[in-house]
């Protein structure tokens, strides 16, 4: 299964259409989102998106429970701070990524395959013991000024890092 990863989104649409249309133009089966979407009127820019989506909440948030709700009108769903999610065999563990002892003892002690998170906005992969830990990168391109999200090929662990 391939899984799309993004994170960081921050209000840019034109950022966020662009990162769904490159989506939908791979056979991803699934989208994991690691927050910060901002405000609710970006919801209708995932509509688009073919693939479900899940995602948590990030500390930029607002109306948190307004951008679950039109979320779920648009098929998705937002989990809050924190979310398990099982993608073919992989068990990921899915949050922003603010809480850096959390982040810590997911990576360490979680038993999770798989740990997506974002926050930082720095796109990186890494091997940590057993977990392999994915940070997309944002979308925005706001702090970097390069909008990026990851695909996550679950048969053979691999990640492949994409820019636009």
């Amino acid at each position: 299964m391939q899984v799309g990863i993004l994170a960081d989104s921050h209000d840019c649409l034109p950022r966020i259409k662009d990162a769904i249309d490159r989506l939908n133009s791979e056979p991803i089966g699934l989208v994991l989102h690691a927050g910060d979407y901002s405000a609710p009127f970006v919801t209708d820019q995932y509509r688009a998106l073919k693939a479900h989506m899940i995602g948590v909440f990030g500390n930029n948030d607002a109306e948190k429970e307004k951008l679950r709700d039109r979320f779920a009108k648009a098929g998705h769903e937002i989990k809050g701070r924190f979310a398990e999610v099982q993608a073919g065999k992989m068990r990921i563990a899915l949050t922003h990524g603010d809480e850096e002892e959390l982040l810590r003892s997911l990576t360490k002690y979680g038993g999770y395959d798989v740990l997506v998170y974002g926050h930082t906005h720095e796109a990186k992969v890494v091997e940590g013991g057993q977990t392999l830990v994915i940070n997309p990168g944002e979308i925005c391109g706001y702090l970097t000024g390069k909008s990026t999200f990851a695909i996550l090929n679950t048969a053979d662990r691999k990640v492949r890092l994409c820019s636009f």
